[in-house]
């Protein structure tokens, strides 16, 4: 037996969101970012899974999430030049509430465009006649071929070659970590040790996004109360301990 499996496709990455907003319904204005973000990854690494290419914007807008979900998390928010709090939110609503107004008339767009091209242009009924008599006829058309012609259809070709030649092409490489995996990580590292410097973690893996995945992770960390924190002088690393459960008082 068999068993087929149907993954929906979005026409691109806020797609998806609007989705997922509308589904869960949620308020575009105050997006749950960590929620989201959870979910936005999962469809991704189903996508995967099924050996189904994912487009550079999908991982560009997964990039961002995470990159607002780190802002949210720190404890330090950003101030505009009024002293304002900036929502690290505000862009991608933004775009978002854009992205929905264009759908929104997309299906009228294309029931003009299958309307126009039901149409027939009018024009020169003895000259369209003529023309077409002449395609039909090979001995017609090889009269009206020169060297010029041939030159031009030759030059044509090779440009065009030299552009397929020279384009770029995108190779899309999947992360092999996941911020849970390197909680868990982290957490199996602080039952031998009292307590660990990010520096030293660092040069464990020696690789930038596996030192990203690792901050994101102590930060998630340290949000859920499972881990402490002391900065050193210079603000050039940190070590990290794990926090003891508050005993219960009598």
């Amino acid at each position: 037996m068999s068993f087929e499996i149907k993954l929906p496709l979005f026409e691109g990455p806020f797609d998806l969101l609007l989705f997922f907003i509308e589904r869960d319904e949620l308020d575009i204005y105050d997006i749950p970012i960590s929620k989201i973000t959870q979910d936005f990854l999962a469809y991704m690494d189903e996508l995967e899974k099924f050996n189904i290419e994912v487009a550079s914007e999908f991982i560009l807008v997964a990039a961002t999430l995470m990159r607002i979900k780190a802002k949210m998390l720190l404890p330090r928010p950003q101030i505009d030049e009024e002293g304002n709090e900036i929502d690290p939110r505000e862009e991608l609503v933004k775009h978002l509430l854009e992205y929905k107004k264009y759908k929104s008339v997309i299906q009228e767009l294309s029931e003009l465009e299958g309307m126009r091209l039901e149409r027939e242009k009018r024009g020169n009924v003895l000259k369209e006649i003529r023309k077409l008599a002449e395609s039909t006829n090979v001995e017609s058309e090889l009269q009206d071929v020169d060297l010029y012609k041939l030159l031009k259809v030759f030059e044509r070709v090779v440009v065009r070659f030299e552009e397929q030649k020279n384009k770029p092409t995108h190779t899309v490489v999947p992360f092999p970590y996941t911020i849970e995996e390197k909680k868990k990580s982290i957490l199996s590292k602080l039952v031998d040790r009292k307590k660990m410097s990010f520096e030293d973690m660092i040069v464990e893996e020696n690789n930038r996004i596996a030192a990203i995945f690792n901050f994101l992770a102590i930060l998630e960390l340290l949000q859920l109360q499972l881990i402490g924190i002391t900065i050193g002088e210079g603000y050039n690393n940190f070590w990290i301990q794990k926090r003891e459960p508050e005993k219960e008082k009598a």
